[in-house]
């Protein structure tokens, strides 16, 4: 395939990632709209956005297999096809509980599309420059969808309210559909065998459910009541379960022997952590702007505008940094920027000023995602066989969906449960040192991924720009000796 071509397939891939990851963040913005509306109160409010966050990182596992058993084409564009559908279902819809229920669908929707379209990158482009390159680009797209999201979402909601910003699916889903049918060539089953892993699936998603629903309930019920240790306890006995069923499975959903290539491993332990931190704070700090700070949907949207473009030029950087000094140090230097963002955060006022207590961290928290991200994907998707691009693809962002769902769950759980200790304090007052604690909370998640990168990942012999010259180079010699052995 020719690089132009092959840079089309990945712009038309790109758009429809870019699709999923702005369908997270166009939401938060929109919460206080949606609440008002549709009457939820503020324990639910966050199913709106968890919904999609669950189910999208419950089934990436099952749509990651489903692209290398079924083609990568034909379920992204399954995918994208059931996505636009239920957009629009959701931009019509009237009851908060046919909404949380359609956001669930959508998510489920969103694990076709992103394990294929990352695969579609994987084998689009080889181990090398253009590979880091197309990487960079993806983690701009997957991180700066988020920041994007929010000054679109706060737009939308403002000027043409909240069901826009579901309803502008519908449009860019058609398009992109048609030109990924035409323009996108139609990859081959890695696999003869056709079947999927459903009990797997089952297992997998029942046991993240149970654990999302678990925090998600715990500063209401109590984080050592009967009922939440009952849930967590059964959660984790149906994760086990899973476990078991994949090592015995004879196709199973994901086969364990991808986890002893040690970076697979270490680099998807490390996003958990780090995407919970910066899904919650997305959520936690969109929430004190609006309700704090008193800033109206379009002017939190605009709020988060250095965060696209401090990482538009991170993300530029890095793929050069990548090939020259390989990727264990900036999977140390890069969350650490974000922890030091973190740290910043954990401070917030009740009367509070966007440019001293906001701007810091959204300059810090950047810097470090685009450190972050792109060395991140590399890790996990290194080494590993083509007919398992799909399930390290959807592996990858498994851990970063399920770990926004968890963390999620986990900060506004804290938030809830010291908001609620600390009512003595006054209102506003005891909202912001609930944001507060569960930032500090998010912050240790944080350094906990600065010591799982120290620990696990293996910087390579040589970095890969050495490693291309060095496998170009030999390419030549043999040419060399061949042609003297013909002259001879």
């Amino acid at each position: 395939m020719k690089l132009s071509s092959k840079w089309l397939v990945f712009t038309l891939v790109a758009i429809a990632q870019f699709m999923v990851v702005l369908d997270t963040a166009i939401t938060i913005v929109a919460l206080p709209a949606i609440k008002a509306q549709l009457h939820f109160t503020n324990s639910s409010l966050q199913w709106v956005v968890t919904a999609y966050a669950l189910t999208f990182g419950g089934f990436l596992l099952l749509g990651g297999r489903a692209a290398d058993l079924f083609g990568r084409r034909r379920t992204l564009l399954t995918g994208m096809i059931a996505f636009t559908t239920f957009s629009f279902l959701i931009g019509i819809s009237q009851s908060g509980t046919l909404l949380i229920i359609l956001r669930a669908l959508q998510g489920m929707s969103a694990a076709l599309m992103s394990p294929s379209a990352l695969s579609i990158v994987l084998t689009t482009f080889r181990d090398g420059p253009d590979r880091n390159k197309a990487l960079a680009y993806w983690t701009l797209v997957a991180t700066g969808g988020a920041a994007v999201g929010l000054l679109l979402g706060g737009a939308l909601t403002q000027y043409v309210g909240w069901r826009w910003n579901f309803f502008i699916n519908v449009p860019v889903g058609v398009v992109i559909a048609a030109a990924i049918a035409k323009f996108v060539p139609i990859h081959a089953r890695e696999e003869k065998y056709t079947g999927l892993d459903l009990a797997g699936a089952a297992l997998v998603t029942t046991s993240l459910i149970g654990l999302v629903f678990a925090f998600s309930e715990a500063a209401s019920w109590g984080w050592l009541s009967p009922s939440i240790m009952g849930i967590i306890g059964g959660s984790l006995v149906l994760m086990a379960a899973f476990i078991l069923n994949e090592s015995r499975a004879r196709h199973p959903l994901m086969p364990l022997s991808i986890f002893k290539i040690r970076n697979v491993s270490g680099a998807n332990l490390i996003m958990a952590p780090i995407y919970a931190t910066i899904l919650g704070m997305f959520f936690l700090v969109t929430l004190y702007i609006q309700t704090v700070l008193n800033f109206s949907p379009i002017k939190a949207g605009l709020a988060f505008l250095p965060m696209p473009i401090v990482l538009g030029l991170m993300s530029t950087q890095i793929p050069k940094l990548v090939a020259r000094y390989s990727f264990k140090r900036f999977l140390v230097l890069g969350p650490s920027f974000v922890a030091l963002g973190l740290a910043w955060l954990t401070r917030l006022p009740v009367h509070g000023d966007y440019v001293a207590n906001i701007l810091p961290a959204l300059l810090l928290i950047p810097t470090g995602m685009g450190m972050t991200f792109m060395p991140l994907i590399a890790a996990a998707t290194s080494g590993v066989p083509g007919r398992e691009a799909g399930l390290a693809s959807g592996l990858i962002t498994t851990s970063q969906q399920m770990g926004g769902a968890l963390g999620l769950s986990i900060l506004s759980g804290v938030a809830a449960s010291v908001t609620a200790a600390s009512a003595r304090l006054g209102k506003t007052a005891a909202l912001v040192h609930g944001f507060d604690r569960a930032l500090a909370v998010g912050m240790l998640f944080i350094v906990f991924a600065v010591i799982l990168a120290m620990a696990i990942i293996r910087q390579p012999n040589k970095p890969q720009a050495q490693e291309t010259n060095s496998s170009t180079e030999e390419q030549r010699e043999k040419a060399r000796k061949l042609r003297v052995a013909t002259e001879m």
